[in-house]
């Protein structure tokens, strides 16, 4: 495994996202042995980075990766995020990064994960209703006491971050990113670039989409993120299959799996991007990390980055509401 800097915080290359093993997808949390057998196998194969949040479950994640890194601490880049639950206020999915919800939030991730300090600390959603300059000095605050080291941003606009960045050196954005979801190319990316901050894209592999194994929405459950998402419904998902072909046809031409090849692609988009592919089967960290060792040629790369945008919005409407981009 290869490690890069995201500004001074170094990580793996390639990470883990381990919200799939308590929430937002199918079968998240039947199996917590598999879970557990999958975070231990990244750390063998080199993995150091790993990524949850306090609204996974609400907490459940949180709490099995407590569990799970029992005694192995040392070995993990840690992140977590705040600011989805409100906890003086509204609760579960309701923004709140005000510098007393952060300080309260801090104090339960840290309880959960069974760690003194965070690595990296992510606002997880920019809260319109605080400023960032308080919510940041908070947080700054925070790494004067030892309780984070750096600070993050997920899904924030150029001006958000230039602001943050100005009260407190922003050491990560994260991000959707993928072959299917590449918005942030024109306006995000060259922010981060001009200052330094590092980029780490979740759903690298489009929710599942881009392995190319989803060919139908049937089995999906209820509370599966992808149940009415746009690009998994209808005319948008017999369209996007096209893009999953694409993936597939690169991948057997490179000898290699379609994940690894979406993987890959994100990978020679610059030595500032950690992906966080996310899954609860050993099966799959081991496919997703072995990426990390797949060169595409210059042809292979133009043609992945030639594909059609994806059909249909990334979100849902009241989830995009949510979103800086």
């Amino acid at each position: 495994m290869k490690y890069i800097k995201l500004r001074d915080l170094e990580v793996s290359r390639i990470g883990l996202g381990a919200m799939g093993m308590s929430h937002g997808y199918t079968g998240a949390g039947a199996d917590e042995s598999e879970s557990i057998r999958s975070l231990h196998r990244a750390l063998e194969l080199g993995v150091t980075f790993i990524d949850t949040a306090e609204i996974y479950g609400p907490y459940e994640n949180e709490e099995l990766l407590g569990r799970a890194l029992k005694g192995r601490r040392e070995q993990v880049v840690l992140a977590t995020k705040f600011g989805l639950v409100s906890h003086d206020g509204p609760g579960p999915w309701n923004l709140d990064s005000s510098p007393a919800n952060v300080r309260t939030a801090v104090e339960g991730s840290l309880k959960r994960l069974g760690t003194d300090h965070i690595d990296l600390y992510y606002q997880h959603r920019v809260d319109p209703n605080t400023p960032i300059e308080d919510t940041v000095s908070a947080l700054a605050d925070l790494v004067e006491q030892g309780k984070i080291g750096a600070i993050g941003l997920s899904e924030a606009g150029p001006d958000t971050i230039r602001r943050a960045n100005a009260v407190h050196p922003v050491t990560a954005v994260q991000s959707e990113y993928s072959l299917w979801t590449r918005g942030l190319e024109e306006r995000v990316l060259p922010v981060l670039r001009e200052l330094g901050i590092g980029l780490v894209p979740f759903s690298p592999l489009g929710r599942g989409f881009l392995t190319g194994k989803i060919r139908s929405t049937d089995g999906f459950a209820e509370d599966d993120f992808r149940h009415g998402n746009p690009r998994f419904t209808g005319a948008n998902f017999r369209r996007n299959l096209r893009i999953a072909d694409e993936v597939e046809a690169v991948a057997a031409q490179a000898g290699a799996t379609p994940a690894q090849v979406a993987i890959a692609w994100l990978l020679a988009q610059g030595d500032d991007i950690a992906p966080i592919p996310g899954t609860k089967r050993v099966h799959r960290v081991e496919e997703n990390t072995a990426a990390d060792g797949l060169e595409l040629t210059a042809e292979q790369l133009a043609e992945l980055s030639s594909l059609p945008p994806a059909a249909g919005d990334t979100h849902t409407k009241a989830a995009l509401r949510m979103l800086e981009r």
